[in-house]
């Protein structure tokens, strides 16, 4: 097929900013989180950059497993640049996608085949005899030896380098759907519910999107020599902590990674929200009790206690793991009304008739202040609080 001529406007680059630190005890797979998803996509770009050029000078070949949706666009659009700007050579690269939508024609604007020339291979130097996508459009009865192909073309190419992986809702990698075996390799595939109501959009309706899929299998996967599980927002949150920090079940696919030696969580901050290290790191051992972690503690308590602010006692303070925030500010009262209505007078809050305010609680960095906002109780403005010395 003629490649589609797309022009994507590849960003300006710059270094990446620095990972967030924190302890990782919970987590089971190494994980790497950044502040947004330009960081991101700069620190995948420069793995990738640094995986093609060591192994085909090793080898004379790089072979990339590579994903489509979303997420990895900001990381293609940033390997554009750097190959228009000659940092990086795709002439001996070799490609295979890890999954197409079943029946879906080559040509078709939702089929995977577009997308990768669309969003990389028309605007860089690899070979397109070399780029390997599954094909959604091949006739039911020659399936099965499709996708054995699939697989013997792995391994004929020495397997694969880099594995690239995006996560959906349901935890899938690839379409493996929840209930998938470690020891499947590519095959047909009926698609989870959540994955096709997630597709709607694109679909224009849930009816219109494909109920079955050819996919990489997660045995496959797992015997990429590198994998960089790659994720982005809020709505990634919850089935990110899950694949990281759960046990490894059949329910979600992305649990098995933790059998990976080489596998690598890459999330920006808003999909780490519900790491343990970055939503409640005080579980985890001692923390430094800056302005910014208090208002967020405090949040998250009365969230979890289903109490207002200033209800909040002693009791609810010790039953969870906050302790050590007592032991600075010496009581539960003078926490709550700094918190609550912003005041400077190191006792009890002044708000007579205290009430929450509207947090998001989910992502740190782009959680609503309260600062200079009416008191919605007490119509008191409400500054930032300084505690009392």
């Amino acid at each position: 097929m003629t490649p589609p001529k797309a022009s994507p406007t590849p960003r300006v680059g710059r270094a990446p900013r620095g990972p967030i630190e924190g302890r990782r005890d919970r987590e089971h797979i190494r994980t790497v989180v950044v502040p947004d998803h330009d960081d991101l996509a700069l620190r995948l770009a420069d793995r990738i950059v640094e995986i093609i050029t060591r192994e085909t000078a090793a080898k004379g070949r790089c072979v990339l497993g590579l994903a489509t949706g979303s997420t990895p666009l900001g990381i293609y659009r940033e390997l554009i640049r750097r190959h228009q700007a000659g940092d990086v050579d795709l002439s001996r690269v070799v490609t295979f996608n890890l999954d197409e939508y079943y029946p879906m024609p080559p040509d078709s604007p939702h089929s995977y085949r577009r997308y990768m020339w669309e969003n990389l291979f028309a605007h860089v130097n690899i070979r397109p005899e070399q780029v390997h996508i599954p094909d959604g459009g091949v006739p039911r009865e020659t399936l099965a030896e499709h996708c054995a192909a699939y697989e013997r073309a792995i391994a004929e190419a020495g397997g694969i380098d880099f594995q690239m992986l995006g996560i959906g809702k349901s935890g899938h990698i690839g379409f493996n759907e929840p209930g998938s075996s470690p020891d499947e390799r590519t095959r047909l595939v009926t698609l989870d519910t959540v994955t096709r109501k997630d597709a709607s959009a694109d679909f224009f309706g849930e009816d219109n999107v494909p109920r079955e899929a050819i996919t990489m299998g997660v045995a496959t996967i797992l015997e990429a020599r590198e994998i960089a599980l790659i994720a982005t927002g809020e709505h990634k949150a919850d089935i990110v902590a899950r694949a990281v920090e759960g046990d490894v079940s059949q329910d979600v696919a992305a649990t098995f990674l933790q059998r990976h030696a080489n596998a690598t969580a890459y999330l920006d901050l808003a999909a780490a929200a519900e790491l343990t290290r970055i939503k409640t790191p005080w579980v985890l051992g001692p923390v430094e009790w800056t302005l910014e972690l208090t208002e967020r503690a405090v949040v998250w308590l009365a969230e979890r206690t289903g109490k207002a602010i200033l209800k909040l006692t002693l009791r609810d303070y010790t039953e969870h793991h906050l302790s050590p925030l007592l032991s600075k500010h010496g009581a539960a009262g003078p926490i709550n009304g700094a918190i609550a209505c912003g005041t400077r007078s190191g006792g009890a809050a002044s708000c007579p008739r205290a009430s929450r305010w509207s947090f998001s609680p989910r992502t740190p960095t782009t959680m609503s202040s309260p600062w200079g906002d009416s008191c919605a109780s007490c119509g008191r403005t409400k500054t930032r609080p300084s505690w009392p010395t």
